[in-house]
């Protein structure tokens, strides 16, 4: 609860800051060596969440394409379908606003991820639901798994998160302040 009122205080005292990550952008497709335009999925903000449509707006200028998570199996991997600002949505299977059914299917090449808390080592708090540790897993399953980067303002940053063992850490924060690379060393 207390990482819900802190992320609700943040967007009150910066309203601003979806716009200042967004110009960060930069900084992370560089650190994560995304040299060419591809993919990247972002989610539709609920409540206090920080807003990633500035973000995307400025990735669509420069080539990119956005996909929307849509949860259609409840124990399973969120599927990315591929959605312009302005296009419909649909209620997924948990009630969130998703692209239709009819929307192609794609792989990102980089996922956004929406958090309560984070820490340097890419631990994170979610809404509790599983969704991305379960996408994460699956994707990482496989070769060349898209690096999944926490969407928050710099103000949810703590220290030492718990990890349980089906938590997926998070390859980066990209927060209104920059790019926080993950430290692999803990």
């Amino acid at each position: 609860m207390e990482a819900r009122n802190r992320r609700k205080a943040l967007l009150v005292q910066h309203p601003e800051a979806d716009w200042m990550a967004a110009d960060r952008a930069g900084e992370m497709l560089a650190a994560l060596g995304l040299r060419r335009a591809g993919v990247a999925a972002i989610y539709k903000a609920l409540g206090a969440e920080l807003d990633p449509r500035p973000l995307g707006e400025l990735l669509t200028k420069q080539g990119w394409s956005l996909a929307l998570p849509a949860v259609e199996a409840e124990a399973g991997p969120l599927v990315f379908r591929s959605w312009k600002p302005g296009e419909r949505l649909a209620h997924d299977l948990t009630g969130l606003p998703a692209p239709l059914a009819s929307a192609a299917e794609v792989r990102p090449d980089v996922i956004l991820i929406p958090l309560l808390a984070f820490d340097r080592t890419g631990g994170r708090l979610g809404q509790g639901g599983g969704h991305y540790d379960r996408t994460l897993a699956a994707l990482r399953a496989g070769p060349g798994a898209p690096p999944a980067v926490g969407f928050a303002y710099s103000g949810q940053e703590t220290s030492g998160l718990p990890r349980e063992s089906h938590d997926q850490p998070l390859d980066g924060i990209l927060t209104e302040a920059g790019y926080i690379a993950v430290r692999k060393d803990t």
